[in-house]
Parts: structure tokens; sequence; C-alpha cells
């Protein structure tokens, strides 16, 4: 899920717990408050909640509001709270959580902020105040709106299947999201707390202050919060490089968009199972990048501007997708109406064609782009999209181009490309030989952001038979000395697809293996040891490159190093850099024995630091000895292990390639037992995770499994797999006699 955020749906009111004592929270989003109280249940229904709850003397309540007062009774063991009225909101964002919660807190424009967590946790809560407080200042300058609330409490629940919910004034996490020690932390766990802090916190104003009037509307909601959440943490934290993160995760967005199944921004939700299948990566992950590309064309200011129109016109209120552009539209004087409604009413992501330049212009076709090349387009569909081509200062030059037109003006310049800073929604394909010289120039002229956006636009045209895999590994080799670690990631990433989805025998896999030992080995060892002086990005580079050498190239003198660093992190995770430590930690553990196995269930066990107790647990799911991976299996049906955590601990070991058909045999032997635990959410993340198969006799496995054992809110989820398994038996094919021929071009 796009960075951990709300892909929520769960009971009306539940039981959290620890070892010590239960906790009942409420999570009402998106039709469960009709269960907790008589009320008109849908989003378009505001009202104002006087909140009162009578609970045991010992215990605290949190609500949306602050506390009116606390009286003691009825009776000796019990006292009453009041809340103050909470603003005019949808039933949905009632909250109230009731347990020994304890807090860190502050004031920040008045507002007093709150981080709460249970006892044994509040030393993990100073991060997320301090993240809350500069993200609470922003929202306030950037809306124009002040938060309308006089506190903001932000909880960390031990048990809560959402990553988090967004109830006005007491927003609810996953322990993982929000709980961390900023000292060990990895610096992508950093990121992900803070962006979820921004996620949830964007959403007092989207979808709280302002509400989508149905469901079919939900991008309003989640699409701004996901646009909207990058922002604040980019001021606050700008040697993460949080734009590139932002392109990297736009490429995986449009390859989910580019699926046959995949469907319009606003779509029908009229059933519950509709309603709880909105919170996907098209709400969340394509609302947000329209929204930035819709913002880059217009310009940071003026978008602003539109953002701050539309919500002082519907505050306390709902809205449309019509209002939020029909405010773009009168703010800009630009058609944003017809540039949105092009992209939120039809389904897929669009591919420009680009011709040679000539006379200052360049001839350009659109059609929906596929992943596969075997599917043509039933009906022809086109968009209204800024382009936005680079110039020759490196800045952009934006045009707009309509369903009719057929070619646009383009800036004076030797480098053609189409998609400068890589915020467009779309993909693009140029001739050869302008091809050619952006490749040659990648390294020297395009941005970090660019390049990522280019080599996504290249792995796609792979996927879709229009390059061979050796034009994207020679694409690779291009960027592999690259300084920014997001770009590497991009570009390693497919790789790891080459490795093994492409690669048929593992005499390739051998030959990919060795190629990597040769290229990414030197640019490893030029980094040098780490440093307490090292950048973020310093630090994610040689994570980066580190992992690669040990999942894909198998290095043995990485998996040395990798063990040697593990057992250190593990022991005493202040003795090493977190971001180092994890990646050492993974690479240890698909190579792990039974003794590492026993370290990290002890630490799961024995940790009350989230970060570092989850990610023992997922380690366990990913040891490649097949005695071991049954034991982790094993171990997240007991009691141990939290239902919010089991499946995804099943669809982690499904996705390592050395066992996944021993895991297979283990879900349908054990299918009763699993799904007991499957909670709606995490249900279908293990549906999903079937489409790591790549045969059409496991696809066949996985279709009639899934149509005789169903899942809750699942079956999109199974059509999504059976698609991803049809997509590697089809891309095997075509490519891997590609492959070959490259890796005897290289001398592999």
């Amino acid at each position: 899920m796009p960075h951990g955020t709300a892909y929520t749906r769960s009971p009306r009111c539940r039981n959290s717990k620890t070892a010590k004592r239960n906790y009942a929270v409420t999570q009402f989003e998106s039709t469960d408050a009709r269960r907790a109280f008589p009320s008109f249940d849908e989003p378009a229904f505001k009202a104002t909640y006087d909140v009162t709850l009578t609970v045991d003397k010992g215990d605290t309540v949190i609500s949306n509001s602050l506390i009116k007062s606390d009286t003691p009774g009825p009776g000796d063991h019990k006292h009453t709270i009041a809340f103050d009225t909470t603003p005019k909101m949808s039933t949905y964002l009632v909250a109230f959580l009731v347990g020994d919660f304890q807090c860190t807190g502050d004031e920040q424009d008045g507002v007093k902020i709150r981080v709460c967590s249970t006892p044994d946790k509040v030393e993990l809560t100073h991060y997320g105040v301090e993240v809350a407080k500069y993200v609470l200042h922003y929202y306030n300058q950037y809306f124009g709106i002040p938060y309308p609330l006089k506190k903001l409490d932000l909880i960390g629940l031990p048990d809560f299947e959402a990553g988090a919910m967004e109830n006005f004034g007491a927003i609810t996490y996953r322990e993982t999201a929000l709980l961390i020690d900023p000292k060990t932390a990895s610096v992508d766990s950093k990121k992900q707390v803070g962006n979820v802090i921004a996620h949830e916190m964007a959403h007092q104003w989207f979808g709280d202050l302002v509400t989508m009037e149905w469901w079919n509307n939900v991008w309003l909601n989640e699409g701004f919060a996901t646009w909207m959440a990058n922002k604040p943490i980019a001021a606050m934290h700008p040697e993460w490089n949080i734009e590139q993160d932002v392109v990297e995760d736009e490429d995986g967005t449009m390859n989910l968009d580019a699926q046959p199944t995949t469907r319009t921004i606003k779509a029908r939700a009229d059933t519950r199972e509709e309603i709880e299948q909105m919170f996907d990566g098209i709400s969340y992950g394509k609302a947000g990048d329209v929204l930035l590309m819709v913002e880059n064309y217009l310009g940071e200011e003026t978008f602003r501007k539109g953002v701050h129109a539309y919500l002082s016109a519907h505050l306390y209120g709902n809205a449309t997708a019509e209002d939020f552009w029909g405010a773009q539209t009168a703010t800009s004087h630009k058609p944003v109406d017809k540039i949105m409604s092009s992209l939120v009413e039809q389904p897929g992501v669009p591919i420009l064609t680009f011709g040679k330049p000539e006379g200052g212009r360049v001839s350009v076709s659109q059609r929906r782009f596929y992943l596969s090349p075997s599917i043509e387009p039933k009906t022809e569909q086109k968009w209204t999209l800024p382009v936005c081509f680079r110039t020759a200062a490196g800045g952009q030059s934006c045009e707009l181009l309509t369903p009719g037109e057929t070619s646009v003006r383009i800036p004076a310049s030797d480098l053609l490309y189409a998609n400068a800073t890589g915020k467009g929604y779309y993909r693009t394909a140029y001739p050869a030989e302008v091809y050619d010289n952006i490749v040659a120039h990648v390294e020297t002229d395009l941005k970090p952001t660019e390049r990522i956006n280019l080599l996504g636009d290249e792995w796609v045209q792979v996927r879709a038979n229009k390059a061979t895999v050796g034009d994207f590994m020679n694409l690779v080799k291009a960027v592999v000395r690259d300084k920014n670690a997001a770009v590497v990631e991009a570009s390693m990433g497919d790789i790891g697809s080459v490795y093994g989805r492409i690669a048929a025998t593992q005499q390739e896999r051998s030959g990919i293996a060795e190629w990597l030992r040769k290229t990414v080995s030197p640019v490893y060892e030029k980094l040098g040891p780490p440093s307490d002086t090292d950048t973020p990005n310093t630090r994610l580079l040689r994570s980066r490159l580190f992992a690669i050498l040990g999942f894909y190239a198998k290095d043995p003198a990485v998996l040395a190093q990798a063990k040697e660093i593990a057992n250190k992190y593990i022991d005493d995770q202040a003795s090493v850099e977190g971001t180092m430590g994890q990646t050492a930690a993974v690479i240890a553990a698909r190579n792990g024995d039974a003794e590492l196995f026993d370290k990290l269930q002890k630490v799961y066990e024995t940790s009350s630091n989230p970060e570092i107790q989850i990610g023992a647990l997922r380690l366990m799911a990913q040891f490649e000895d097949p005695e071991l991976d049954k034991r982790a299996l094993d171990y997240a049906l007991t009691d141990k292990v939290r239902n919010q955590d089991a499946a995804i601990q099943i669809a982690i070991a499904l996705q390592m390639d050395a066992n996944r058909e021993q895991v297979w045999q283990y879900i349908q032997q054990h299918w009763d037992a699993i799904h007991a635990v499957l909670t709606p959410e995490m249900g279908g993340a293990l549906v999903g995770s079937t489409g790591a198969f790549c045969s059409e006799a496991s696809r066949d496995e996985v279709q009639q499994f899934f149509s005789a054992h169903k899942v809750a809110s699942a079956d999109q989820e199974v059509r999504h797999a059976v698609e991803r398994i049809n997509g590697c038996i089809e891309l095997r094919k075509l490519q891997d006699p590609n492959l070959k021929k490259w890796l005897e071009a290289n001398g592999e």
C-alpha cells in the first residue's frame, strides 16, 4: 500500500490488546457507525456530537474533542467523562478510545498536540510530536484555514487493522505508523512515519472539514491527502529527496492502471463491498498523481489558491469532483475541468508517442496503454493533458494536448524530453534516434526525477514488447553510477523482475548475478564504509547497492558481511545505523539458519519498539530454508501473532522465490485456520500475493481455489493476481530469448 496509509475497513468497535490488558477502540469508516449508535450513517448527513462515556476508574478516554467534565461514578469503580461538542462532521469520523493511554504533548499555533500510546511505548512518541507540530503549522499556512479544533491527538494502537484513520481530532494509527526511536530508526522508517502522520493530518481538511458527498468520490479524501502529505515532509526534510520518491511511486501506480481490470477514479460504490474496494491504489495513488500533474501545470501558488477557494466554499459541508475542478478552473482561467474530467472519468493510463521534431513542433499521438501486448483497446480513448517539455536551461515549457491535436510546440533544445520533472501522468515513446539521444544525456542533462521516469517508461515498453530487455539493461548500465538512491532503486527494482520473472533458467540467473557483481560492486566499494557524517541519501544508496549484491548477485563477501552486521544489529540496534542494519538483516534472513530464526523470534516476543518488533516478525517469513519457512508459517497462525499481521506474514512468504510452491500448498492445506484470521484488508493482501506465480498451472490453481474459497472484498484482487500471472507468462515467453542474447553479448 501506498506509504502505509489508511486502507481501513474494520468492525465498529474492537478489542485492541496488549499482553497486560484490553483496549476498546472505534473504527467506523466506512459504514460501521450505524452499528454503534442510531444515525443517518452516510457522509452527506453531517451533525455535531456530544460524547459521554462511563468507564473503569483507572482508565482514560480519548475522543474527538477536549474533555468537558470528569465526574466519579456511577459506583465506586467508575467515572464518567463528557467531551465538548464536536464540529459538524460525518458519522464515520466519530471516535472514542478507552484504556490506560499515556501521552507526550506540546502546543502549536494555539492547538494542543499529543501523541499517545500504551504505557510501555511512551518514549517512542516524541518523534511524532515534532512532526505533527511542523505539519500543523505548514497546513495552517498553506490552506489559509486554521485547524478548527482546540486539540489534536495521534494515538498508536497495539492491535489495529488499519494503517491509520483520520477521525476528526483523534487520529488512530497502527503502532508501526507512528511510534519510532529516531536515534535507531532507518531513513525509510522515518520517511514512512512522517508521511503517514502528514497524510492523516491532511484529512483534517480534506475529508473531515470538507467531505466527499458520496463514496464514489472517495479520492477527494484519499487522493488529496496522498498528494498533500509529501509537501510538509519535503519542506521539513529536504535532504530526504521526497520528490524522487513521489515519481517512483507514480511509476508503480501507472503500472496498476495499465492492467485491464483497472477502474475510473470516480467509480460506482453502492454496496458496502463496493465501497470497501474503493480504498485502493487508484483512489490514493492515481488521484494524487493527477493532482500533482495539474499543480505542476498551473504553478504551485495558483493551484494553492484554487485549493483554498474549494475548501472555503464547502467548509463543514460536502463536495463533488466537479466542485473541485470548477474552483481550480475559475482560479487559474485554464481548462482544469477538461483535464481532470478526462482523467477522473476515464480508466487507464495514456501513452504519448512522439515523432521527430520539425520546425519547432513535434507530432504526437495518444492512446490507452496496456502492459500486455496482447490487449488492444476496445474503444478509442483520448485525454486532455498538459505535456511539459524540458527546456535547454533545464526548466519546463508546458503545452496542452487536446484529443483533437496531433502536434504540439516544443522549446528550442537539443534534447526532446516530454515529461520535464517527471510529474506527468502518462507514458512516453520516442523515435529511436530521439531516444538514443536521451540515453546519451541521461546522467548529464536529466534531473533525478526525469531519470526515474525514463527508467519506468523503458521498462513498460519491455513489458509491452515494444523494446527488448537488452534495451532496458543498457539503460541501467547508463545510470548504475547515479548518486541518487531513488534512481538506483528504480533501476534495480526492475532488475529484480528480470531476475525473477524473465530469466527462465538458473544459468541465466547466474549470468545476471555475475554481471551485477562486475557492474555494481565497484560502485558500492567506492562509497566506502558507513560514517556518522553520511547524508540520508548516502545511507540509502549504500543499502540499496548492498541489497542488490546480496539478493541477486549473491556476492559471497556481501553475504558474509550481511551476516555479521545483522547479528550485531539484532543484538543491539544502537550499534548499527538502522538503514544498513535492516538491509543486512533481510539478506541474512534469506540465507539464515535456525539460530538466527530463534534470535528473531525472541526479538519479536520481547521488544517494545514496534519498528524492531514487527521488523523481526517480517524477517521470519523470508528464510529460504524450507523447514524454517514452514516454521514461520506455523508461527503466524499461533496466538502470538495478531490477526492484522498473520496474513501479511503468509503473503511475504509467498513472495519468496525459493519456497513459493511450498507456501501455496501450505495455504491450501491450512485454509480454515488462515481464513479464520483474515481481516477484510489483510485478506486482499494475501490474495494479491498469489500474483507472484508465473505458470499456467499455478494460475489455474489460484483461480480455482479462490473461486471455491471466497475472501471478502477481494474479488478485484483475484482478478489482478491472475492478470499479473498472465503478464509474467507472456513476458517470459517474449523476452527470455532477448535476455539470452544480451547476456551472451555482455560476456556472461
